[in-house]
């Protein structure tokens, strides 16, 4: 990796305190592999710990899977907590992809690396709302042509939010929060005998990062958000932003595609291929525009979107893409803030996205369960923010469809002194480990060196 000329400050940065008392964590072999082979846990010890199901009234505990990947080096600086976001995403394997990655930067080597499957999610403590394949992406409605669409969905979405207050762990369901999350990897920092805690958060990560972040600043140590979410987490106005990242990352794939007409043969200009999404979208529906916004997260995804453009590939679903996993990210988003509950409301929104963003704003904009959930929220949303060490850094492409920039500026300005933002001019969903020399640059030299930028950085394409 090439040296990056960015303007940095060197500051106070201590190792981390003396632990507290022996951790309590029996870790053994093999992790479990969530049915895949290879293993993306091989290598990695793995241990349970219990947490309250409710942490205003503790009794009844859940369990919580952990993973880690030991520190190597002869003077370990702490432990890096990792979180892959969704929510309802595992993340038992993301020390086992940081090695995997970033081996040769020693960064895995100065932490203990601890991977978790948050409370609901797989190995610990799963949740369900029996949904059945076509319920499952229920938080995101299709595409809405007009008011009479909205209805059609918001019919559907009563069905799951009904089927997630019926289900068998709806016990659960009210306890299924950001907040919570948080309160568990508080709970870890203290299992592991640790004062201070890192951590490192990619997308809704990066809300779950900044919610501990405001909410235990003194157990923090170095704090790194990628592909940030805005202050409000996934809310109502995240998922509205969806369509704004759209329109932010399509003329990517749209030049990109333009570049190899002789292959996929979908326009030999960017403006040709954005008439073709028109047409293509206007003959498959709804499914066609959802699956493109799923194909803007990576470049790598560009060549099978062309595919599926060009009638040659469909998408299938990886393993992980079950109930639980929707289930989740379902119970988590409508607790954690309030949605409207008026059909209204998302008939004018889906009016109001189409003038703004008419790739995907009707989409982007429709009713969801969220508006018929079956439980009141049991606290106030988390303030992001707040007083608290100067230890957060934020990494952000420009042209990220699933978290715009946008979101990312407002959740700096919310932390304010304590946080600097490293903006990267490149698209896609996640900056850390991708090719943009600046921005790895930037993570490794705070979370391995303690360098934490002076000002907010910006980084130019490919550097």
């Amino acid at each position: 990796m090439r040296k990056t000329l960015i303007a940095l400050a060197f500051l106070p940065l201590l190792a981390a305190p003396p632990a507290q008392a022996a951790p309590n964590l029996q870790w053994t072999t093999p992790c479990p592999d969530y049915g895949l082979s290879p293993s993306p846990t091989a290598g990695l010890e793995c241990a349970t710990l219990r947490v309250p199901l409710d942490y205003a009234h503790p009794g009844r505990t859940i369990e919580l899977t952990l993973s880690r990947h030991a520190a190597t080096a002869g003077k370990k600086r702490g432990v890096l907590l990792m979180n892959p976001g969704g929510p309802g995403s595992p993340g038992l394997a993301m020390p086992a992809q940081l090695l995997q990655r970033m081996g040769g930067s020693s960064l895995p080597d100065a932490y203990d690396v601890i991977g978790f499957d948050p409370r609901g999610t797989t190995y610990s403590t799963p949740v369900t709302c029996d949904m059945t394949p076509e319920q499952r992406g229920a938080v995101l409605g299709p595409y809405a042509d007009g008011p009479r669409d909205v209805v059609a969905t918001a019919a559907k979405a009563r069905v799951v939010a009904e089927k997630c207050g019926r289900a068998s762990t709806k016990d659960l369901l009210p306890h299924m929060t950001t907040a919570n999350t948080a309160r568990d990897l508080d709970r870890i920092r203290e299992a592991l005998g640790e004062r201070r805690i890192s951590y490192y958060g990619v997308s809704y990560g990066s809300y779950l990062g900044a919610a501990y972040a405001s909410m235990f600043p003194g157990r923090t140590d170095r704090i790194v958000l990628d592909s940030v979410l805005g202050p409000g987490g996934l809310d109502v106005r995240a998922n509205q932003r969806f369509a704004e990242g759209f329109d932010d990352r399509f003329p990517d794939f749209a030049a990109w595609a333009a570049a190899r007409d002789d292959v996929y043969h979908l326009g030999r200009t960017p403006a040709a291929v954005t008439a073709k999404f028109a047409e293509l979208a206007a003959v498959r529906g709804p499914e066609f525009r959802a699956n493109t916004w799923n194909g803007l997260y990576d470049d790598a995804f560009f060549p099978a979107l062309a595919r599926d453009w060009a009638g040659t590939a469909r998408t299938a679903a990886g393993p992980l893409d079950g109930d639980n996993r929707a289930a989740l990210q379902l119970q988590v988003l409508c607790n954690d803030s309030d949605w409207p509950g008026q059909l209204g409301y998302y008939q004018h929104a889906v009016e109001r996205e189409r003038v703004r963003h008419p790739m995907f704003g009707p989409a982007a904009a429709n009713v969801n369960p969220c508006a018929f959930w079956p439980v009141e929220r049991a606290e106030p949303p988390v303030r992001v923010g707040g007083p608290g060490p100067a230890n957060v850094l934020l990494v952000q492409n420009r042209r990220d469809p699933a978290t715009p920039l946008s979101g990312a500026r407002e959740t700096r300005a919310a932390f304010g002194s304590r946080a600097r933002l490293v903006t990267v001019d490149a698209g896609g969903h996640g900056v850390f480990t991708r090719e943009n020399a600046c921005g790895n640059a930037a993570v490794l030299g705070y979370l391995r060196d303690g360098v934490f930028p002076a000002a907010d950085v910006s980084c130019q394409s490919g550097r």
